[in-house]
């Protein structure tokens, strides 16, 4: 009998990644000859962020604008996912701070890097930058907040059509849908632009770079750990979440999520799990779809730290007032890419380009990115199903005693 051993895409990265090391660390005058591959990974994700994060925003917004039928639930909700959000966004902000993970590693400015540091910009030249004047050139440019606005007030201005926004809503949807196709086909060459960016990032700087990889998924890991010590468990204290229970519920779905890198392949059972616990269905249905567009606890904590592990890997000191704009940037950029595996990256290279940092730097992190993949993903389904049972809590609607009937 013969034995079919099938290798994933996972394992190819991780087998790409050692080649990489290996011809950077052995023939580093070959492994820095292989940027070119690394460019080619990087202009294929860089094509991609306009299109996804304009119809994932038209999508998520015009899908979800009618008040009338999301009412309190829905303000409460998106209320209750931006605080989260948010909070995450700084603690991954205060922890990579903190830890440094990428200073040293001194990664080479991409051409795109030049003028952060040396064109100081005033309060009104920032707002007056967020808006587009041609959604084209925002593209172009790679400017991520001018694309998002121009898709928010697209999408608002789409919601108050009748029938005529149907055609441009499913237009919008088919776009993200292709998108995301178009995603899985770049991520097929990713175990050849990683190989190509680690060769290249050891072939010149050493083999020395790898602890800065290394340092930076510990730092992940702590910051995630600080989001449960600092937001989860106060947040099941202060709505009175039955703590046992909870566990229980969601430990199914976040190893499937942990296992998997993809929110989606838990959804099924964390809907299920939630509403085993005394969250009603028509909650259940609601806010966790929804959150799953909205509410990316450990994807924004993730982006916020990745960024600045960039800037410091890239030698460049961002002020505070360059982060805190950065943080606005994710807080909108972040939403509607669950489900996709390192979608994500493709959000953290748009914000990249927007700061003028080197996106050599998302090849570099790829290299490690599943390990964070997992932590952060499962993190994603834990903080979805916990807003599940806090609107129920806040709603006056969550069954304290239920017990689900026994099929």
């Amino acid at each position: 009998m013969r034995i079919k051993f099938k290798i994933s895409l996972t394992q190819w990265i991780f087998i790409g990644m050692g080649i990489g090391l290996l011809v950077g660390w052995v023939l580093p005058e070959v492994g820095v000859s292989l940027k070119p591959l690394s460019i080619i990974f990087i202009r294929s994700i860089k094509s991609i962020i306009a299109p996804l994060i304009f119809a994932t925003l038209v999508v998520g917004i015009a899908g979800h604008s009618n008040l009338k039928q999301v009412g309190r639930m829905g303000l409460k909700s998106l209320i209750y996912f931006e605080i989260v959000t948010t909070i995450a966004l700084f603690i991954g902000l205060f922890t990579v701070n903190l830890i440094q993970p990428g200073v040293g590693v001194d990664l080479q400015h991409h051409e795109d890097a030049s003028g952060i540091t040396g064109k100081k910009q005033t309060l009104t030249d920032v707002l007056i930058h967020i808006f587009p004047q041609s959604f084209f050139q925002a593209a172009a440019e790679g400017e991520v907040l001018q694309i998002v606005v121009f898709a928010v007030i697209f999408a608002i201005a789409l919601s108050m059509l009748n029938e005529k926004k149907k055609p441009m809503l499913e237009f919008c949807d088919s776009l993200a849908e292709t998108m995301f196709k178009f995603t899985g086909i770049v991520m097929k060459y990713a175990p050849i632009g990683v190989g190509a960016a680690i060769a290249v990032t050891v072939g010149s700087k050493g083999i020395g770079v790898l602890v800065n990889l290394g340092l930076l998924v510990l730092t992940l890991y702590i910051a995630l750990t600080l989001l449960v010590l600092l937001v989860f468990i106060p947040v099941m204290i202060i709505f009175r979440v039955p703590v046992k229970k909870f566990i229980k519920a969601v430990k199914e779905p976040a190893i499937i999520a942990f296992s998997t890198t993809s929110s989606e392949a838990a959804l099924p059972k964390a809907m299920l799990a939630m509403e085993s616990i005394g969250v009603p269905r028509q909650i259940v249905a609601f806010v966790m779809p929804t959150g799953y567009s909205f509410n990316l606890d450990g994807t924004t904590l993730y982006l916020s730290l990745a960024s600045v592990f960039v800037a410091q890997a890239a030698g460049v000191n961002l002020t505070f007032g360059q982060e805190m704009l950065m943080v606005f940037t994710l807080m909108l950029t972040s939403k509607g890419v669950a489900g996709v595996p390192r979608a994500s990256l493709v959000i953290l290279a748009g914000t990249l380009a927007s700061f003028g940092l080197p996106l050599e730097g998302v090849a570099v992190i790829l290299g490690v990115d599943e390990l964070m993949d997992m932590g952060r993903t499962m993190i994603n389904v834990i903080g979805n199903c916990l807003a599940s049972v806090v609107i129920a809590r806040w709603e006056g609607e969550f069954i304290d005693n239920y017990k689900p009937i026994e099929a």
